[in-house]
């Protein structure tokens, strides 16, 4: 038997019409049609690719975490580049200019104060974990002083994001430079050993024998 949608009356398989109200009758009822996911794109993510320029995707998706809204607020995210990378010239490497100076001088600084060359290592962890959020608030700075600026002219906005974002590829040669000179220095260090002090002292050495007169 069919039933009727509008007054449940059951009706033969075979009819179109509603016996009681007239109703037209259908086989298995329509589901219902899902409108497609669209992506949630920010709208100004063009301006935020053209600013980042290398790896925008990965950083992306670090700034989402973050809220691209009014009141953006810090999540915890790791950035393997600051970490393993010398820190400062990973700043250096995205224009952070600033940074880039507080973490050449930080370590420096900690380790002639404290002694302890492993304070080096608190640094990078620092870095790895707050890079992304102090690289997000550096995008959004300069992105919206441009983006507030007067253009007539897309291309030029364009132009003006990647010269004050992007990056800089000279300071990938100059860290591989920097760990080869660390890597000799090490190396001669270690052929030449300790430095050279007051001997150490070795077994007493034994009285001259003398003769009876």
């Amino acid at each position: 038997m069919k039933s009727c949608a509008q007054c449940q009356q059951q009706n033969q398989e075979d009819a179109k019409f509603c016996y009681q109200c007239g109703n037209t009758l259908t086989g298995e009822p329509e589901a219902p049609i899902t409108p497609p996911v669209i992506p949630v794109i920010h709208a100004d993510e063009h301006l935020w690719r053209q600013f980042i320029g290398p790896h925008a995707d990965r950083y992306l998706q670090h700034f989402n975490k973050f809220g691209l809204g009014e009141e953006p607020k810090f999540a915890l995210t790791w950035n393997w580049p600051a970490f393993l990378y010398i820190s400062f010239l990973w700043f250096l490497y995205r224009k952070m200019y600033v940074y880039a100076l507080v973490y050449a001088l930080g370590p420096m600084i900690s380790t002639y104060l404290t002694g302890d060359i492993t304070v080096g290592l608190i640094w990078s962890i620092m870095a790895g974990a707050t890079a992304n959020y102090i690289y997000y608030w550096h995008c959004r700075e300069h992105i919206g002083r441009i983006k507030n600026g007067s253009w007539t002219e897309p291309a030029k906005q364009d132009e003006a994001l990647k010269e004050a974002g992007g990056v800089q590829p000279y300071i990938i040669y100059v860290g591989i430079a920097l760990y080869v000179l660390f890597i000799f220095t090490t190396i001669k260090m270690v052929q030449d050993g300790p430095p050279d002090g007051d001997p150490s002292p070795g077994k007493p050495a034994k009285p001259a024998a003398t003769s009876s007169v």
